[in-house]
């Protein structure tokens, strides 16, 4: 499959070429981003493979996620010719990425203040637990600035933080760091100098729960827990029904409380002057949400999506990340791709939420082995077979067939 949409038309970052020295979530998926967007990513691995590519348990699903679309060049950076062929790398990049400890690539001379020298017009992305200041020699974990950073505190019921069901900063922080990517790129156009970028963890998390410090200062209230929160709508619960069987359902407008109403039979609310607009249903919920409880408990979860699918009311399935495979907008929308697993089986991977000329970013490349693409590369570069094969040799690269 070429660099292409079905338009034909070349996908964004189409020629530019990205070399990471990345691992787990973070890293990988910004490189994942630019590389579904076009870019040639080259995933720089220890000899013996990436160590997320054997994690356990919840890390098991990380690397066919986030490595997609991408190749693999496996040397050993602690030794000189290693560290040389990684160098003559990096002097075709556009963009360097990485998600080491702070300290780690300056002891390579991998650091944006040696590369740039090399390099001025490289941009050079890391991925750091926290942005420049006091606690920026911290190690940090999405967990860790879940906790630190009031998103657990949000998520979980009072006095009993809990951390979100995925690994949102990790995403979202590689996210932000394509982003910074893609900003340093039109800047490179614009001044002829490549930049560095940085994302970080612990900034991120301040961004998510940025609403409810704002929220605080905008009234002068904190925010309780979302699982204690006072709801700005009246009608927006789980609510449990027929079968023991779960729902969410919604109701966020004035006019949207009138269809659920009269699609549900309670024209005894509608007709509540106490219920009239949202605020008073909101001040209402301790004794309106019992009565809609019992109200529903003998339907059924599919009859009441399809009632309020047919009024185009908010309704959602409580769904397990398992049974989204067979979900038919998923699978009918082209938003799974095919995807190579660790153990070299195949399985579907969601795809990146967007659309470009309605075309959704696919898989060009799978996940690639370990080294996977080390001689072509090294040739690439000026290397003959001999040499790659001393180097192999050596030690000092793996993978080379």
């Amino acid at each position: 499959m070429s660099d292409a949409t079905n338009n034909d038309q070349p996908l964004p970052y189409a020629g530019i070429r990205v070399v990471e020295f990345t691992h787990m979530v973070m890293g990988p998926t910004c490189g994942m981003v630019l590389a579904d967007l076009g870019a040639e990513v080259i995933k720089v691995e220890p000899i013996e493979g990436d160590s997320t590519r054997h994690l356990l348990g919840s890390g098991a699903g990380f690397f066919p996620t986030f490595n997609r679309n991408k190749k693999s060049i496996a040397l050993d950076l602690k030794k000189p010719e290693g560290l040389q062929a990684a160098l003559r790398l990096i002097a075709t990049a556009d963009i360097v990425s990485e998600n080491f400890k702070p300290g780690t690539m300056a002891k390579l001379g991998l650091d944006y203040a040696s590369l740039k020298k090399l390099n001025p017009r490289l941009i050079y992305v890391s991925h750091k637990g926290f942005l420049p200041g006091p606690y920026e020699q911290r190690t940090a974990l999405d967990e860790v600035v879940q906790m630190m950073g009031g998103l657990a505190y949000m998520t979980g019921r009072p006095g009993d933080p809990l951390r979100a069901g995925t690994s949102v900063n990790d995403i979202m922080g590689g996210m932000f760091g394509a982003i910074g990517a893609m900003a340093a790129l039109r800047q490179r156009e614009l001044s002829g100098e490549g930049s560095e970028v940085q994302a970080a963890l612990f900034e991120n998390n301040v961004f998510l729960v940025a609403q409810h410090m704002m929220q605080f200062a905008s009234t002068g209230k904190a925010a309780n827990p979302m699982p204690s929160r006072i709801s700005a709508w009246a009608i927006y619960d789980v609510f449990t029904v027929k079968d023991g069987e779960q729902i969410f359902l919604a109701a966020v407008s004035d006019k949207q409380w009138a269809i659920f109403c009269e699609a549900l039979g309670l024209a005894e609310l509608l007709a509540d002057p106490r219920l009239t607009t949202n605020n008073d249903r909101v001040q209402a919920r301790d004794w309106m949400m019992p009565q809609l409880r019992a109200h529903l408990a003998s339907r059924s979860a599919a009859e009441l999506a399809a009632i309020f699918e047919a009024n185009e009311l908010p309704f959602a399935p409580i769904t397990r990340p398992e049974e989204l495979f067979a979900d038919r907008h998923l699978n009918e929308s082209g938003g799974l791709a095919p995807i190579r697993l660790n153990n070299g089986t195949e399985s579907k991977v969601p795809l990146l939420p967007l659309t470009i000329g309605g075309t959704r970013p696919g898989v060009r490349l799978q996940p690639p082995g370990p080294g996977e693409h080390t001689a072509a590369l090294l040739q690439e570069l000026g290397y003959t077979d001999a040499e790659v094969a001393a180097l192999q040799v050596q030690g000092a690269v793996a993978g080379v067939a």
